[in-house]
């Protein structure tokens, strides 16, 4: 059977679009984010200005809503509670390590939400443009390794950001450290994580322009998660930034840069974990 001949976008060697015609003469146009999160694709008939909207089978769209659901509660938990210990530790309703606490509880909230991502990617529905277009559920997978997908690298680079964050998270109950040591420990992996965190977000961007730079498309509720979540990881950066310890005086660059950096940017993983909530099938 001669396969359907396909157009393919997106940036490098990663496809994050394809469009292509059945022998009818229908259009179909997959796109990534799209097929993965809402389980449907794109349909044009001949002579037709509006696409209509095709979907997957019901056990797909069911482990969609699912999968979207915790990870998106995840985030909006995750995030109040880094709020939560930014706040104690700017307005001293705590000590060091009741804010530490509260910080560590919301890393696993992020750990969750980073690894049900990844699970959102390998259980999506996959397209078969050589059956004519359509989306087929695949067995369930708690693991996969697919990093010419630029979706799973996306949220493969997510997931590991929240873990180099746990390694930070955990430092920070280390008590009697040097500055050299509380740079190295806590200080160190904090940045890291933001990097990833960073990286993730522009993956996720090229993922919606199809091109290697940002995009505006205002009226995309998936651009707006991807776009909220971003500004939140600039701003955990700002924070890393300013909580670098001196060498010669033994206090951070700035407190409380650091504080409001951290309660802002968590505030922003909770708004887009509210968004995301409404991006499913």
């Amino acid at each position: 059977m001669q396969l359907p001949q396909q157009r393919a976008e997106g940036a490098g060697p990663f496809t994050t679009r394809l469009t292509w015609q059945r022998p009818d003469g229908e259009t179909v146009v997959w796109e990534s984010r799209p097929a993965r999160r809402r389980g449907t694709l794109a349909l044009r008939s001949p002579g037709e200005t509006a696409a209509r909207t095709a979907t997957a089978d019901a056990e797909a769209l069911q482990r969609l809503r699912r999968l979207n659901g915790i990870a998106s509660a995840a985030f909006v938990v995750g995030g109040a509670l880094f709020a939560l210990g930014a706040a104690v530790s700017q307005f001293g309703w705590g000590t060091t390590a009741q804010s530490a606490a509260i910080y560590f509880a919301g890393g696993l909230f992020f750990n969750t939400g980073g690894y049900v991502c990844l699970l959102q990617v390998l259980n999506g529905p996959r397209h078969t443009p050589e059956d004519g277009g359509r989306l087929v559920t695949s067995a369930w997978q708690w693991w996969g390794y697919e990093p010419m997908r630029l979706d799973w690298l996306s949220t493969f680079v997510l997931f590991t950001g929240t873990l180099v964050f746990g390694i930070n998270l955990l430092d920070s109950f280390l008590q009697g450290l040097t500055v050299q040591q509380t740079n190295r420990l806590i200080w160190t992996p904090d940045v890291i994580g933001c990097l990833l965190f960073l990286l993730s977000g522009h993956l996720a961007f090229v993922e919606i322009c199809h091109r290697p730079w940002p995009c505006l498309r205002s009226r995309s509720l998936g651009w707006w998660v991807v776009a909220v979540n971003q500004f939140g990881s600039v701003l955990f950066m700002v924070s890393a930034v300013a909580a670098f310890t001196r060498p010669a005086t033994g206090s951070l660059v700035d407190a409380a840069v650091a504080n409001w950096g951290t309660l802002l940017g968590a505030l922003c993983f909770s708004a887009g974990g509210v968004l995301q909530a409404y991006e499913r099938p």
